[in-house]
C-alpha cells in the first residue's frame, strides 16, 4: 500500500488541502496519507524544507512526498519530481524538496512535463491540486518518474548552512521555531563537547542570556534556559515549560552564538 505525504503553508483550517487529498484519490484510491504540516509559515520555504528534512528518513520506501510551498506558483519556475532512497518528493523546483532529498542521498531528478498526468484543467494559482498532487498519486500508482518528464542536473539547491566552533564558541543561525518556542539551529550537535560546561552563554544581536546544558527539558526546573541536542541531532534551544524564541526574541534566520568557555 502506498503512503503519500502532505506538507504545505496553504493552512490546516483552509479546504485548499482537502482538495488535494480528494483528487489523489481518485487516482489512488488505496493510498495512505500522512500529514507533516499544512501550517508552514507562509511562503517560507526553508522553514518547509526543515520540516521535511526532519521527517522524510522515517518513512517507509516507496513514500511519495508531496510538498507546496510555491509563492512562485504561476510563474516560469520548474515542477520537479526527485527520486531518492527509493523515496519520491514532487514539489517546485524552488530548494524546498532538495533538503530531504539530499539527506536520503542518490538523487534522480525529473521535471515534470507530461499533462496526460496532469487534472485536467491547469490554474495559474493551485498547482498543488492540478499538478502536484496528481503526479504524487500517478507515482504513488507505480508510474515511473521518466514517464512523466525527462531527467535533469539542474536544479534550485537550498541549504540550512552549517554552525561552526569557532575558538570555543559554536556559532550558527536558527533554523525553525517549533510549537513549543524551542529554538533549533544549524549547529550539529556533534560539535558540542562529549562532557560540555554545565554554566553556558547565549550571545544574540540583541542580548547575552546565561544557560544551561542539559540532556532534556525537565532535568532543569521550569524556567531556566536550556542548551541541548534534540531529536533531530541539531543543538536546540529551550526554557523548561516556556517559549525560548520568546525568552530570547529569536526568529528563523536569526544569528546566534553559544559560548561553551569563559
Amino acid at each position: 500500500m502506498a503512503t503519500i505525504t502532505w506538507l504545505s503553508d496553504f493552512g490546516s483550517a483552509s479546504g485548499y488541502p482537502a482538495t488535494m487529498k480528494g483528487v489523489a484519490l481518485r487516482i489512488c484510491p488505496i493510498a495512505t496519507f500522512v500529514d507533516i504540516s499544512h501550517d508552514v509559515t507562509r511562503h517560507h520555504v526553508r522553514e518547509g524544507a526543515f520540516l521535511l528534512w526532519m521527517t522524510a528518513p522515517y518513512f517507509p520506501e516507496g513514500t511519495v512526498h508531496c510538498a507546496v510551498v510555491d509563492p512562485g506558483v504561476g510563474t516560469e519556475r520548474r515542477a520537479i519530481i526527485i527520486k531518492s532512497q527509493k523515496q519520491f518528493f514532487v514539489g517546485p523546483d524552488n530548494g524546498l524538496l532538495l533538503p530531504a532529498a539530499s539527506r536520503l542521498g542518490d538523487l534522480l531528478v525529473y521535471v515534470i512535463q507530461n499533462a496526460k498526468f496532469f487534472g485536467t484543467e491547469i490554474s495559474k494559482t493551485f498547482h498543488g491540486r492540478d499538478i502536484f498532487a496528481p503526479v504524487a498519486a500517478h507515482l504513488a500508482n507505480g508510474v515511473p518518474p521518466k514517464e512523466i518528464g525527462p531527467p535533469t542536473r539542474e536544479w534550485v539547491k537550498l541549504s540550512f548552512g552549517q554552525g561552526i566552533d569557532h575558538r570555543g564558541s559554536l556559532e550558527g543561525e536558527v533554523i525553525y521555531i517549533d510549537s513549543f518556542g524551542n529554538i533549533i539551529t544549524n549547529i550539529s550537535g556533534d560539535l558540542l563537547p562529549k562532557a560540555p560546561r554545565a554554566d553556558l552563554i547565549i550571545e544574540t544581536e540583541r542580548k547575552s542570556s546565561s544557560a544551561h546544558y542539559a540532556r532534556t527539558y525537565g532535568e532543569l526546573p521550569s524556567g531556566d534556559l536550556i542548551v541541548t541536542i534534540g531529536s533531530h541531532g541539531q543543538i536546540e534551544i529551550a526554557v523548561n515549560r516556556e517559549s525560548a524564541a520568546q525568552r530570547l526574541r529569536l526568529r528563523a534566520g536569526d544569528s546566534l552564538k553559544i559560548h561553551l568557555h569563559e
